[in-house]
């Protein structure tokens, strides 16, 4: 069949489309986590609480699409990068998918029995969460800038030898975890200052300036500790950015600031940690001062910007090994086929414009904010 894309260009697009779904997922999703989060901090009482629950209940299941896109798209395009993942995080990804189950429940049952203490154990329920998938994904994204303990055999088996959960939760893999929990909380306050009024649309917007600005304050240490002490991984070596997919064919070295690298070949690329940066320091000021909107969509370029520069400073590598550097995973020799890529291209062109298309119409008819006589005049209906 002669595919009218070639093989290196279609890897390039599925690697943006990768970064493009996990962004979509840490702006769409990540504010129904942050508000979780925050949910016994911003809201004193039951009808404060089922303010900020109302506020993301009718949409928070909509954007676990994202979720499903990206764990989707890795599947399909990067089959040795989700073997991988799912290999060395799998009881980080099984703590995720425990604490995200409790959301479900937690939304449906918690409003069946007025009883305070049944009520109290669902918000404790989803506050975890909110927490530990915020947590836990920066946890990861620091774990596979720092290298995965693995290697693969001549039959092209993945033999993961790390110690389980407790050595990702080294002080760097923390750190990173902490990023990302600091702005996704933010990003949640952000919100829920948007959709609430009264005492929980003050509480948050507090929330909303403090951690946007512990964001700056963890993505900068971080930001120090790679350019310090943290070394990165280089190709060796002339490669094949449209051949097969074996990872065993390249020569891998690991060079102390070697993640800084795509900066200097490419200048414009600063402007990935700059909209971090940036991004969180407008949101706070933008909270104080009681523009809310504006600080939702500031928070958003302050995700972009974070993720993006993971994905700048790791490009090519998707997953890097720290015990056998050559089998390491690059967009180069990670992927599916080229057929299969194309397929998917196709597929996702004609897909992904409608679920953004539904989820704008959602976001509008949906619009207003959540008040306590709302919930009063509605008590048995809401969640």
């Amino acid at each position: 069949m002669n595919i009218p894309v070639d093989y290196e260009i279609l890897r390039l697009i599925w690697w943006l489309f990768l970064g493009i779904l996990l962004i979509g997922f840490a702006i769409m999703d990540g504010f129904d986590l942050g508000a979780a989060t925050l949910l016994r901090t911003v809201a004193r009482t039951d009808n404060e609480r089922r303010q900020v629950l109302n506020a993301i209940g009718p949409v928070w299941e909509g954007n676990q699409v994202w979720l499903i896109l990206g764990g989707g798209a890795i599947f399909a395009a990067w089959p040795a990068v989700y073997a991988t993942a799912f290999s060395g995080f799998y009881i980080a990804m099984f703590l995720v998918l425990a604490t995200l189950i409790l959301r479900p429940v937690g939304f449906e049952y918690r409003n069946k029995i007025a009883d305070p203490r049944w009520r109290t154990s669902w918000d404790w329920a989803l506050f975890a969460g909110g927490l530990v998938p915020s947590l836990v994904f920066g946890v990861a994204i620091g774990n596979l800038l720092q290298g995965v303990p693995f290697r693969i055999d001549t039959d092209m088996r993945v033999l993961y030898e790390g110690s389980g959960l407790f050595e990702l939760l080294n002080p760097f893999g923390l750190l990173c975890g902490l990023v990302s929990l600091a702005m996704l909380t933010g990003h949640g306050a952000v919100f829920v200052a948007l959709k609430t009024v009264g005492p929980v649309a003050d509480r948050a917007r507090l929330a909303g300036a403090l951690f946007p600005l512990l964001h700056v304050l963890l993505f900068t240490l971080a930001g120090l500790w790679i350019a310090k002490g943290l070394p990165g991984y280089a190709l060796v070596g002339a490669v094949a950015h449209d051949g097969p997919s074996n990872p065993l064919v390249k020569e891998v070295a690991i060079v102390p600031g070697q993640w800084l690298k795509n900066y200097e070949a490419w200048p414009l690329l600063k402007i990935a940690p700059i909209a971090g940066l940036a991004g969180s320091i407008l949101t706070a000021v933008l909270v104080v001062v009681k523009r809310p909107g504006l600080a939702f969509v500031t928070s958003a370029a302050a995700i972009f910007g974070t993720i993006a520069t993971v994905g700048v400073s790791m490009f090519p590598f998707l997953m890097p090994s720290s015990i056998e550097p050559k089998a390491s995973l690059t967009i180069w020799d990670s992927s599916s086929s080229q057929l299969t890529l194309f397929v998917m291209l196709c597929a996702t062109l004609l897909f992904l414009p409608i679920v953004l298309a539904y989820t704008a119409f959602v976001f509008r008819v949906l619009r207003g904010k959540m008040t306590a006589e709302a919930i009063e005049a509605n008590s048995t209906h809401l969640y």
